[in-house]
């Protein structure tokens, strides 16, 4: 079984630091379980399951560190593997960047939301039900289609020498579909992730894409250029993650789009419109995360940009040592607040746009300015008079979500969109944004 309890995995913690010599020393434990589901033309391809649990451990003495890791786990195993840190770590170079490990806390951590039992129960039978509603929809629209649907049940565990444990345990469930149809001129995409199993509507979300893909045929071509754009949450999420690290260490450094001209951050500036915020929250419902990170900090609710101000900057605890501040852990989830326009609204009240509904292949152009570059696809429509015109051949983009967010319109309700590359999840709005620039055409579908 790859998926241990608290106490199993403290038990476990505990035995192999009684194992260690070194000055310090830290055990980290993480184990998966779940399983997938692949269709292409309209039938399973392929079908899986995944368990795995694995160690590491960090031994240190003084500034040099060892790392190493298994994932056998009878005792003789066990002592090999700290052995062998043991031995890494003189053989080193001195860590200039070493801070000695945390102490247990003053307040245990709190514990997770993210774990949901019946997204653990699910099985190959259940995966398969939840693509067949799925087929069901793209056989009787004469279309072909492609998804993917995997589960994932997990845990991480870490315990160090100076006493802290920490425990959390997490599930996932993430079903993608492309559909096109037979000649393939017209594309649709739907991807949704959730916590819990009971959310996830195969059916539902494979009608959009069914949708898309036959409204997409036929599409015509109009000049590159600035244009109104209504975002959809899954394109939006995917443009808008490259922002989300809030990193002091690469703003102070002059790396990032936080740092400020002639040296130090942005901390405290407006930065974007007011409309915008934007936060992590572990305690998130509908997109809960982890309650601390890999140093042993605690997660608590974080705003990161507040009515278009940058409120907070993530610091390690070496960087926050270095420049004498308190340290604040990086986000474990991404929300921004939305409004109250649905994408009917901003399609109604839009005399002259483009509605996109997936972004692909985004790639950094300019980290300081984070001026970005990709491709519209699966699905992109010209918007004239308050209603959708006709589809669109697809675009590349040259734009940047630091940009794109001060030229912000309207928000709508934010949902759980999977980025198409990271498959991360985030809680974005769809969004309308003014003069998005269009650099060239494109012939992919």
């Amino acid at each position: 079984m790859s998926i241990l309890t608290k106490e199993e995995a403290q038990a476990l913690l505990k035995k192999v630091l009684n194992y260690s010599k070194a000055d310090e020393c830290e055990v980290g434990l993480n184990g998966r379980e779940g399983g997938n589901i692949r269709t292409a033309l309209n039938q399973v391809s392929t079908a899986g399951d995944i368990s795995t649990l694995n160690l590491s451990v960090n031994s240190t003495f003084g500034k040099k560190t060892g790392t190493a890791t298994i994932n056998e786990f009878d005792d003789a195993s066990l002592e090999k593997v700290v052995r062998r840190s043991e031995e890494l770590a003189q053989l080193a170079p001195e860590n200039r960047e070493h801070v000695v490990p945390l102490g247990s806390p003053a307040t245990p951590f709190a514990d997770s939301i993210e774990y949901n039992a019946d997204t653990a129960a699910m099985t190959p039978e259940s995966r398969a039900e939840l693509m067949a509603k799925s087929l069901d929809v793209t056989t009787k629209a004469n279309l072909i289609a492609a998804g993917f649907l995997e589960n994932t049940t997990g845990f991480n565990a870490m315990m160090n020498s100076k006493g802290l444990f920490a425990y959390n345990r997490s599930t996932d469930v993430i079903f993608t579909v492309t559909t096109r149809n037979h000649d393939g001129t017209g594309s649709g995409y739907a991807a949704k992730g959730f916590t819990d199993v009971k959310k996830l509507d195969t059916y539902a979300a494979t009608k959009i894409a069914a949708t898309k893909a036959n409204n997409s045929a036929g599409a015509k071509a109009i000049e590159p250029g600035k244009y109104t754009v209504i975002l959809e949450p899954t394109a939006a999420a995917y443009m808008m993650e490259s922002m989300f690290r809030f990193d002091a260490r690469t703003a102070e450094e002059g790396r990032s789009f936080l740092s400020k001209k002639g040296g130090g951050t942005r901390l405290g500036e407006k930065l974007v419109d007011d409309k915008v915020n934007i936060y992590s929250d572990p305690f998130n419902p509908e997109l809960p995360g982890g309650t601390w990170d890999r140093d042993g900090l605690p997660l608590e609710k974080t705003y990161w940009i507040q009515n278009g101000v940058v409120k907070n900057l993530s610091y390690s605890r070496y960087w926050a040592e270095k420049k004498g501040v308190k340290p604040v852990p990086g986000p474990s989830n991404i929300i921004m607040d939305g409004g109250d326009s649905s994408i009917e609204e901003m399609i109604k009240n839009t005399e002259r746009g483009i509605l996109v509904s997936r972004l692909w292949y985004i790639r950094s152009v300019d980290p300081q300015s984070l001026l970005l570059t990709g491709l519209t696809r699966d699905g992109t429509f010209y918007i004239e008079n308050g209603k959708i015109k006709f589809p669109i051949k697809n675009f590349r983009f040259n734009e940047s979500p630091v940009i794109m967010l001060n030229n912000v319109e309207a928000l709508g309700k934010p949902e759980r969109a999977v980025s198409v590359e990271s498959y991360r999840s985030y809680l974005i709005p769809p969004m309308k944004i003014r003069d998005f620039t269009f650099s060239s055409l494109s012939d992919a579908v």
